[in-house]
């Protein structure tokens, strides 16, 4: 493919004609499932190559190569045809519905999947169990099937190429309304893995793994210590997700066969619904990198999956139970929180961080930028670093500031790796300090922490807030955390000025 850089901008333009289509968010779901279905193909015949026993689970009439294929002969399928097999041969045999003729005989029968089939194969099933085919025009359909069907994936430096094009629909996600959830900025992602910090042999997981940008950085970071054919079987065992929603799901294991791994261990589930003291040392994992979904709330049923006294209806907080209670002796993690865990005083709360601090060590805390995840988000971010070793002894904190130059990062203007230069530099050779008066990094002792009002995360924070317009629900989730932030600084002066007083306040 001549022109990789236009691949995005050439399937727009010829969606943007199809009635079928409604928004970002359809189009770049339609575009999805096609291009599962051609990178599919393309390990299958990798597979087809060193086994000649293999045999698809897809039917020979449904396989990408028989019939989205085009030789310019004329005689690929298009307009009303092609629209009528999509339609109700393709897409009910990925989902495992049989096709019967008029006498009641199945003709292609649907994918199957049970608890013998390979990953590998059953992945097939699952991405297509909720996905949706949206275009009504099938003459564009066959425009778009032969722009993704240029792609030649057996090359490989155009599949290593295709690979970078694809975090450029992956970040179209963000523009796709609440689709814009399952994207961390990529910056994020890779400098959490550099930090971490992985090893051959180590197995990583994600709990809401989305598109899979941590596990893709944190691949990245492991390929250049492969120096074995041991070594390159411990990296394609060694990441491990779960994704709840569909569409992301089938996102990220299309990631994961581009980024060359053949069995990816992508399950579509929802990691709050197995109760926490279920798990054993076999789920456990070496290493857990994660960007929990935050602001949301738990049904109640839930929250009967966590000790009572772990029991947030914050989705954030059930995730990082999950986290501490599925991470390995000596095992390390980096996770983002947003700043309402930090200073939070519901009893939840309270009680998942002394958890965290008398269970695990909490090493570092990196304050982050409230525009990392601007527009979609205005929520102001942390990464936190832990590891199963010991018990909290000192907490550093660092605030990460704004780069020179930028008053606030934007879509256009985006957090880039080399913003991270400042804590990656202080990493190694920390020391205490001061930005116009007020602290940007500073060492905590785990007991200051305990003894703080509702065990307060909060420090180090940004001096200088400036005003931002944000839509509401955000507006109304920032001024829920102000609210809980003063209340819990007047707690605290109430109860120094209470000390002070012989024989306390009498009502």
């Amino acid at each position: 493919m001549s022109n990789l850089s236009g691949f995005v901008k050439r399937l727009r333009d010829i969606m943007r004609n199809d009635a079928g289509i409604n928004g970002d968010a359809q189009r770049i779901e339609q575009i999805a499932w096609m291009l599962f279905l051609k990178v599919y193909d393309a390990k299958e015949q990798d597979w087809e190559w060193d086994d000649e026993d293999y045999v698809s689970i897809i039917p020979e009439e449904c396989r990408w190569q028989n019939w989205a294929y085009d030789d310019r002969s004329g005689k690929a399928m298009t307009g009303d045809k092609l629209l009528n097999f999509v339609n109700n041969t393709l897409f009910p045999v990925l989902k495992g519905t049989d096709i019967k003729d008029s006498n009641g005989k199945v003709v292609i029968p649907g994918v199957k999947v049970d608890s013998s089939t390979p990953i590998k194969k059953a992945i097939v099933q699952t991405t297509f169990e909720d996905a949706n085919q949206y275009m009504k025009d099938g003459v564009l359909l066959r425009q778009v099937i032969n722009v993704i069907d240029e792609l030649d994936l057996s090359d490989y430096e155009e599949s290593h190429a295709f690979g970078e094009i694809y975090e450029t629909i992956l970040k179209e996600l963000q523009s796709a309304g609440s689709s814009g959830e399952f994207y961390t900025p990529r910056a994020v992602t890779d400098f959490m893995a550099k930090m971490i910090n992985p090893q051959i042999g180590e197995q990583v997981a994600d709990f809401a793994c989305g598109t899979g940008g941590f596990l893709t950085s944190w691949l990245k970071e492991l390929a250049p210590k492969i120096k074995t054919t041991e070594d390159q079987a411990a990296y394609n065992e060694s990441i491990y997700g779960i994704e709840k929603k569909q569409f992301p799901y089938m996102l990220c294991i299309t990631n994961m066969l581009l980024h060359g791994i053949d069995v990816p261990k992508i399950y579509h589930d929802n990691s709050l619904l197995k109760d926490v003291l279920d798990y054993t040392l076999d789920d456990q994992f070496d290493v857990i990198l994660m960007n929990p979904p935050y602001g949301g709330s738990e049904k109640a049923e839930v929250k009967n999956h966590f000790p009572d006294d772990l029991a947030s209806s914050e989705t954030a907080d059930l995730f990082l139970s999950v986290i501490m209670y599925r991470l390995k002796k000596n095992g390390r993690a980096a996770v983002i929180l947003p700043d309402g865990f930090l200073f939070g005083t519901d009893n939840a709360k309270i009680n998942i961080k002394k958890k965290l601090l008398t269970e695990f060590n909490l090493h570092t805390i990196v304050r982050m930028p409230g525009s990392v995840f601007s527009p979609y988000t205005s929520i102001t971010t942390n990464i936190l670093f832990f590891d199963r070793t010991k018990p909290t002894e000192e907490t550093w904190f660092y605030r990460l500031d704004m780069p020179e130059g930028y008053k606030h990062f934007s879509k256009t203007k985006p957090m880039r790796t080399e913003h991270f230069n400042p804590v990656m530099d202080w990493w190694n050779d920390r020391k205490e300090l001061f930005v116009d008066g007020f602290e940007k990094a500073k060492c905590f002792t785990a007991q200051q922490l305990m003894d703080s009002l509702g065990y307060n995360l909060d420090q180090c924070g940004y001096p200088h807030e400036e005003e931002e317009v944000l839509d509401p629900l955000d507006t109304i989730r920032e001024y829920q955390e102000r609210r809980t932030a003063l209340n819990a600084e007047i707690d605290k002066v109430l109860a120094e000025l209470e000390a002070l007083l012989p024989g306390g306040v009498t009502e």
